[in-house]
């Protein structure tokens, strides 16, 4: 069964809303720096590396792109503005790193079950909210899901991921506070295989104040569900808020150091102007945005379309 359908027309329209404010600072940008324009020059060049980079595409991505750029306007000699648009739109397509994503959605790596997810980032960005997101998600698709409550270093961690359970209607390893996070994973793990369960969704807690704390906690409990499950986590998803543009970057640098993360989410486009910062992500770290964040409701986490996104970010 595929999951999370490909976008639908009000898919489509909820990613053009969400994606409202970084349009309005990215593509009004780039417009200015080449409408009107008969030739390519180096000032309109200039204008849009300053467009780019005042769009939270940070610095060393922005020089890929204007190379990339000049090289382009070499072999063609002569391209009008609209045609440059055309040009930069493609450019930054290609930056985004493949993810599993398919026109229809996407369906399970033919693995052993239950499909072990294990999301990781720092306290605030929307972690929890998408942990419930996702269950939501994949119990609309028929999946038998079981969330682990292993962010047991805050208290109201423990209490917000047990009331998203409720609203997404999906059950729970609970152990409370202080309770060890590795031996949450193991029994979240163990009664998914014993219960059938098809996907296990594993919640973890978030200190970077403390990074070998956290490097520490993260192998640990990573061994701990290969004992279980040997090829286990599936996924590490790395949550990101879109919103605090660069220091996703870092933050992003700070996970990579750590853990094996080989899937992104970034959360909160919809309020924010600095969605560019996706390109950077993706561009440095090679790692495939797989979800993205447009609201609050339960149902506001749409797969990740690079096609689809740049496309929105250029309103088309």
């Amino acid at each position: 069964m595929a999951i999370f359908p490909f976008l639908s027309k009000d898919k489509k329209e909820k990613l053009d809303q969400g994606l409202s404010k970084t349009r309005e600072s990215f593509f009004s940008k780039i417009s200015r720096a080449v409408v009107g324009k008969s030739t390519i020059d180096d000032s309109i060049l200039d204008d849009i590396e300053e467009a780019l980079i005042t769009s939270d595409v940070g610095v060393e991505t922005t020089v890929k792109i204007i190379d990339e750029l000049e090289a382009r306007i070499a072999r063609h000699k002569y391209l009008n503005s609209n045609e440059l648009s055309v040009v930069i739109e493609d450019i930054i397509t290609s930056l985004f790193s493949e993810n599993i994503s398919t026109i229809e959605g996407f369906d399970f790596p033919k693995r052993s079950t239950p499909y072990v997810i294990l999301v990781v980032g720092v306290n605030g960005v929307g972690k929890t909210t998408t942990i419930g997101k996702l269950a939501h998600q994949y119990k609309s698709a028929g999946k038998k899901v079981l969330l682990g409550a292993a962010d047991t270093f805050r208290a109201a961690a423990v209490d917000q991921l047990t009331i998203w359970s409720e609203r997404a209607g999906v059950d729970i390893i609970n152990k409370g506070m202080n309770a060890d996070p590795s031996a949450v994973a193991y029994e979240t793990i163990s009664a998914a295989q014993s219960g059938g369960y098809d996907v296990v969704i594993i919640d973890t807690a978030g200190r970077l104040h403390n990074k070998v704390n956290l490097m520490n906690e993260l192998g640990k409990m990573k061994r701990v569900i290969e004992k279980v499950q040997a090829d286990a986590p599936h996924e590490i998803l790395l949550v990101l808020d879109a919103s605090t543009g660069q220091n996703a970057i870092e933050q992003t640098k700070q996970f990579t150091a750590v853990t094996e993360v080989n899937a992104l989410a970034l959360t909160k486009l919809d309020g924010t102007a600095k969605g560019g910062v996706a390109i950077t992500i993706t561009d440095q770290f090679k790692i495939p945005i797989k979800y993205i964040g447009l609201g609050e409701k339960i149902d506001d986490l749409q797969i990740f379309d690079k096609f689809q996104f740049v496309k929105s970010l250029f309103n088309n």
